[in-house]
């Protein structure tokens, strides 16, 4: 018998009855592992409380969002409309922390409706001034080290454009003073990466800038715990990262007397191995003797863009009504009429095919795709190829699924066009 690599949660039986109701594709999640995930981020080790905060970045649903709050995570907005999309699903707007790229429009009714906000360059900054003069703020520092697998996905150091330059502290005390602001909270955000040492030292980084803020009661160390995809990755542990980090909180109160707040912001780590992508085999093709074996799924970079911009590696399995004794080794790739829609392109190098042993694949079978909780359904090139939006699907604590996003019907596409 072919060896088969099987998927987290998903199986041929559960697979087909999927199929029946909500077709394919269709991300389908699991709230145990959901729980489970939340669990262990309201465990992660601190000294003088903490602030669990979910990066919906991640995943938006407001389905994932309302089980996260109800146990007992906060929300950290990347855009003004996050900040609505949370609001929307009930989210308090006191439990709403944003850091953007581009400030909202309407920001001002926002920070009146309570949401905090963390400025990330000196021009957020001026203008959180003009808008709430004597007001209190958080202030995002570019520490100047950073981590993460690659430049795409490390958000510190000199090539990242998130955060203020730790060099410009005088400018930023300049502006406080301008608008007689007081930053109650550094935020720093160093990337996807799970080295204990990176993350002390980072701290330590952090807290030399706490010390120059002296109003400053709470630390925002950002999110980015590595989570482990594939059998052979490890994903972070939160007890070996935190207990250090712990340790330097209450150093730093024992020099100062300041007992400091510690927030985080996991997205990847709380949703990504909680999410399969369920496709079809809809062709099996060949490019002949010195060429690949290819199999053609239903899906692509329409609900799963990683692998073709970053080489991300994803578990994939087939589900099928029998076992097969024969294996292959397949490319895998997507439905889109584009030459990067890969599923197992070489790691880390999306220009590169890579090939999976499977078992031998036919038409109509079942395909998983693991992993595929974090950045995915919010991360697609939207339409392309006019493909209506997949449908999600949520199974519950009974492992009932539950809809939880209806898939788009073709005709609403080009609904707003004129």
């Amino acid at each position: 018998m072919a060896q088969k690599l099987q998927p987290r949660f998903l199986d041929y039986t559960t697979a087909h009855a999927l199929n029946d109701v909500f077709g394919t594709p269709i991300y389908v999640y699991d709230q145990k592992s959901l729980e489970i995930n939340a669990a262990a981020v309201l465990k992660f080790p601190n000294a003088f409380g903490l602030t669990a905060r979910y990066a919906m970045k991640a995943s938006p649903n407001g389905a994932i969002l309302k089980i996260f709050a109800k146990a007992g995570l906060h929300i950290d907005a990347s855009s003004g409309h996050e900040v609505h999309r949370a609001m929307a699903s009930g989210i308090p707007a006191a439990h709403i922390s944003l850091s953007a790229q581009e400030l909202p429009a309407d920001l001002s009714d926002l920070l009146e409706a309570g949401i905090q906000l963390n400025a990330c360059s000196l021009a957020q900054l001026e203008r959180f001034g003009q808008l709430m003069p004597g007001g209190q703020v958080g202030i995002r520092i570019n520490p100047g080290a950073g981590s993460g697998g690659n430049n795409r996905t490390n958000v510190g150091g000199p090539s990242s454009s998130f955060g203020i330059w730790h060099d410009w502290i005088p400018q930023i005390k300049a502006i406080l003073v301008k608008y007689d602001l007081t930053a109650v909270r550094i935020h720093t955000h160093i990337g996807s990466g799970s080295d204990p040492d990176v993350w002390l030292k980072v701290a330590k980084m952090n807290f030399d800038i706490v010390r120059q803020f002296p109003d400053v009661t709470t630390l925002n160390l950002g999110g980015g715990f590595k989570v482990g995809r594939m059998p052979d990755e490890k994903s972070t542990d939160l007890q070996v990262v935190g207990l250090p980090v712990k340790e330097k909180f209450e150093e730093f109160a024992v020099e100062t007397g300041r007992q400091i707040h510690l927030e985080v912001e996991p997205g990847s780590f709380l949703v990504a191995n909680a999410c399969a992508l369920l496709s079809k085999v809809q062709d099996v093709v060949s490019t002949g003797e010195g060429g690949y074996e290819f199999i053609k799924l239903d899906t692509g970079m329409t609900e799963l863009l990683r692998p073709s911009i970053y080489g991300a590696q994803h578990p994939i399995s087939l589900l099928q009504s029998s076992e097969k004794s024969e294996a292959k080794d397949y490319v895998v790739v997507g439905h889109c009429c584009e030459s990067g829609d890969i599923l197992s392109p070489a790691a880390g190098d999306p220009e590169l095919l890579a090939t999976r042993e499977l078992p031998f694949a036919e038409i109509g079978d079942f395909c998983v795709i693991d992993g595929s909780g974090a950045y995915a359904s919010a991360m697609t090139p939207k339409h392309y190829n006019s493909y209506p939006e997949a449908a999600e699907v949520m199974l519950d604590l009974d492992s009932t699924p539950k809809l939880i996003r209806r898939r788009q019907k073709l005709e609403d596409i080009w609904a707003n066009e004129l």
